[in-house]
C-alpha cells in the first residue's frame, strides 16, 4: 500500500488491483501437443495478476509495472510442468521519463499443473503450485514499491509472500519453496527481507528512492541530498558486513538489480571512496565499479 506520504508528490489514481504486469512464454523445449495446450497460458496468467487485488486495501497511484518471462523446461504429461522465470518490475522516477528496475530475478524452481482453459482463483489460504508462485511474486512486487514510498511500508506483503512459501514448503510439492543451498530461492529472500537484520538497508531503501532517485534532478541542493542518501545506503551497509555476514540473497538481488543504477547516479558523486566501500559490499560487481572508477 502506498500511503498519504506518496500523494505529496503524485496524482492520485484509484484502482482495485495494483499490478500492470505483461506475461510472455517460451515453449521450443515442449513437445507440440504441449505448447497446443499452452496456447491460452500467457493470456490466463496474465490476467490472473492484473485482475485481483492482492493487498485488500485502496491503492493509491499508478498500477506496477512488471513483466514475466515463462521459459519451459518440460512436460512429463499435458498438464504437469516445470519452467523458469525472468521477473521484473519497474518503478517510475519522480518528474522524469526514467523508471527504476526494483526487481531483477531469474528463478528457475517452477513446477506446477496446468488445464487448458482451468480457472484460476485468489487463495491466500490454499497453496496451490500455479497460482500461488503468482501470488508470491505479487507480494514481492508491491511490497518493494511500498517500502520505496513509506519506510517499511512493504512490512505486511513480505510476510503474505513468506506464509506463501510456508504453505508451500509443507504441501506434497514443497520443491522450490524450501530452503535451498542456490545462489537464489524464494525462501532465502524473503527471510533477508523481513529479518531485523536488514532493518537498517530497508529504512536506507525508502532514502535511496525517496530522497534519493526522485529529487535527483530537482535542482544543484536536491542533487547533492540525493546522492547522500543513495550513498548512505551504502555506507550502512559497510558497516553491517564489518559486524556480520551479508552475503544473503537480498543483498545479492538488491545489487543484481540496481549496480548500474548505483553507478549512474553516484559517477560525479565528490567522494571517490565510495566505489571502493562498494567493492566491498558488493564484489561480485567489482569489475563494474572499478570500471566506474577509471572514468571518473
Amino acid at each position: 500500500m502506498k500511503y498519504l506520504l506518496v500523494l505529496l508528490l503524485f496524482p492520485l489514481y484509484m484502482y482495485a488491483q495494483e499490478l500492470d504486469a505483461v506475461v510472455k512464454i517460451n515453449t521450443e523445449k515442449l513437445p507440440a501437443n504441449n505448447r497446443d495446450l499452452l496456447v491460452n497460458f500467457a493470456r490466463e496468467i496474465q490476467e490472473y495478476l492484473n485482475n485481483n487485488h492482492f493487498t485488500g486495501d485502496t491503492w493509491d497511484g499508478d498500477r506496477i509495472k512488471c513483466s514475466f518471462n515463462i521459459f519451459f523446461d518440460g512436460a512429463s504429461d499435458e498438464t504437469h510442468y516445470s519452467a523458469q522465470v525472468y521477473v521484473t518490475s519497474l518503478r517510475p522516477v519522480y518528474k522524469s521519463n526514467k523508471s527504476s528496475l526494483m526487481l531483477n530475478v531469474l528463478d528457475n524452481s517452477w513446477s506446477f499443473t496446468y488445464e487448458r482453459g482451468q480457472s484460476m482463483y485468489f487463495n491466500q489460504s490454499v497453496f496451490d503450485p500455479l497460482t500461488s508462485f503468482l501470488d508470491f511474486y505479487a507480494y514481492l512486487i508491491i511490497g518493494l514499491d511500498a517500502d520505496s514510498y513509506n519506510m517499511l511500508g512493504g512490512s505486511q506483503l513480505f510476510t503474505q509472500a513468506y506464509n506463501v512459501t510456508l504453505l508451500g514448503a509443507n504441501s506434497s510439492k514443497p520443491q522450490g519453496w524450501e530452503k535451498s543451498t542456490s545462489p537464489y530461492h524464494r525462501r532465502g529472500l524473503i527471510e533477508d527481507l523481513i529479518s531485523e537484520k536488514y532493518r537498517t538497508f530497508r529504512e536506507d531503501f525508502f532514502q535511496y528512492h525517496y530522497n534519493g532517485l526522485d529529487i535527483y534532478a530537482q535542482s544543484p541542493q536536491d542533487k547533492q541530498k540525493a546522492q547522500e542518501n543513495i550513498a548512505r545506503l551504502i555506507k550502512d551497509l559497510d558497516v553491517l558486513r564489518q559486524k556480520q555476514d551479508i552475503r544473503g540473497i537480498l543483498m545479492k538481488v538488491f545489487f543484481d538489480t540496481k549496480n548500474a543504477e548505483i553507478i549512474n547516479y553516484l559517477s560525479d558523486y565528490p567522494d571517490k571512496s565510495i566505489f571502493t566501500t562498494l567493492k566491498k559490499v558488493d564484489p561480485a560487481h567489482i569489475s563494474k565499479y572499478d570500471e566506474a572508477m577509471e572514468q571518473h
